[in-house]
């Protein structure tokens, strides 16, 4: 086989793990505010699971990219899977006990096999060059968007499925989504353990960290992957608090995660064509236009179309940032630059998460959307600078 057949085939299969293992999440963000509202001692701590999902997804970047380079990618991937059985289990089992803390130990677990599908990206960047790494990044989270319809729609089958226990039927399923991608990952092929654990030299990762292009390609995902996780966290209970059915809740995450990764049919294209910096920026601003649509009013219509617009931005910001870091290190560089990016990315969406649960409980929806405005400028000025520097050759 070829080295550009097995990447395209490298591709397809991590597009089937990404649409498996990418609907876990969306289970945890619908419910884990509203079994935290049943089970959490505390009003403040009912966005906590979600918030330890996106803790243990951080904690988990720099493990996860040590693990891929001492075992390999797929070894590491299936190791993600079997963890994430196991999360299912334990949270299932917070529920049926009415143990807060073992929900949360569940959740906190499950952020493992986040960190390595949040891999998958990479991993499909990894095996083609030049402009052709945007559209890989993209072909792969086109998964993402069978994940969007996937998770939601497992919470509205299964959360009832054992009167006994709500939702408990929910986090059997997403055990169940873990054992499915297994077999998958099995028939990757990823480059050996030696040619991986080899990926150590090039610029001490202080250099890297401190190289400006690299800086703002960090900021950009930072700024679009922790404000979508501030707002959605907070998205399902905020609209339950407003009169808002849990399906209703459910079905506006599903179609704020088909916003999320639909685009991706496109984007890299979108990337090819005009740059990663100006798509980036573009999605900054969807990002900004979600608060400014949040902010006028507390119908359905309003938290939805808020919601899908977060989503497109999201999707434009992300890839666009993630293409950016895909420039800004060597070959030799490859795992400590792309762990450090992800690291940094989902420390700052754990505690966005977080902050996010008790903002919603101390100041409300409307504070939640109107911080959108200033971390979206912070970022969109140095941004635009420099796609218009890119522009002009510079």
């Amino acid at each position: 086989m070829t080295t550009e057949a097995q990447a395209q085939r490298n591709i397809r299969l991590l597009t089937v793990a990404q649409a498996l293992g990418g609907a876990g999440p969306p289970i945890i963000i619908s419910l884990g505010g509203l079994v935290g509202q049943a089970l959490a001692p505390s009003p403040a701590l009912v966005t906590l699971p979600v918030s330890l999902y996106n803790l243990g997804l951080a904690l988990s970047t720099l493990p996860a990219a040590y693990l891929m380079r001492q075992l390999g990618r797929r070894s590491a991937y299936l190791l993600g899977a079997l963890t994430a059985v196991v999360a299912g289990l334990l949270a299932a089992g917070g529920i049926f006990a009415a143990a807060f803390l073992l929900f949360c130990l569940g959740t906190f677990a499950a952020g493992f096999q986040g960190a390595t599908v949040q891999s998958y990206r990479f991993a499909a960047a990894d095996g083609v060059s030049g402009p052709l790494k945007a559209k890989a990044i993209s072909s792969v989270l086109v998964g993402g968007l069978f994940a969007a319809v996937i998770g939601p729609q497992l919470v509205i089958w299964t959360r009832d499925a054992i009167p006994s226990a709500p939702f408990a039927g929910s986090f059997l399923s997403q055990a169940a989504l873990a054992v499915l991608v297994i077999p998958v990952l099995l028939l990757l092929r990823t480059p050996s353990v030696a040619s991986t654990a080899a990926q150590s030299g090039g610029r001490p990762l202080k250099a890297i960290l401190m190289s400006p292009r690299y800086m703002l390609a960090v900021a950009t995902g930072v700024v679009s992957y922790g404000l979508m996780t501030f707002v959605m966290t907070a998205s399902p209970v905020a609209m339950v608090g407003h009169g808002h059915s849990v399906d209703h809740a459910a079905l506006g995450i599903q179609w704020h995660v088909l916003a999320m990764f639909v685009p991706s049919f496109f984007t890299g294209s979108l990337i090819a064509r005009f740059g990663k910096e100006r798509v980036a920026a573009v999605g900054l601003l969807l990002t900004g236009a979600s608060g400014a649509v949040a902010l006028g009013g507390l119908d359905l219509g309003h938290f939805w179309v808020a919601l899908i617009l977060l989503g497109v931005g999201w999707n434009f910001g992300f890839i666009g940032a993630t293409a950016m870091v895909t420039d800004c290190h060597s070959p030799e560089e490859r795992g400590k630059a792309q762990g450090a990016n992800d690291f940094i990315i989902f420390g700052v969406v754990a505690a966005a998460s977080f902050f996010s649960g008790n903002l919603l409980h101390a100041s409300g929806w409307e504070t939640i959307n109107w911080l959108i405005f200033p971390a979206v400028a912070l970022v969109l000025v140095p941004l635009l600078w420099r796609a218009a520097t890119v522009r002009r050759g510079g």
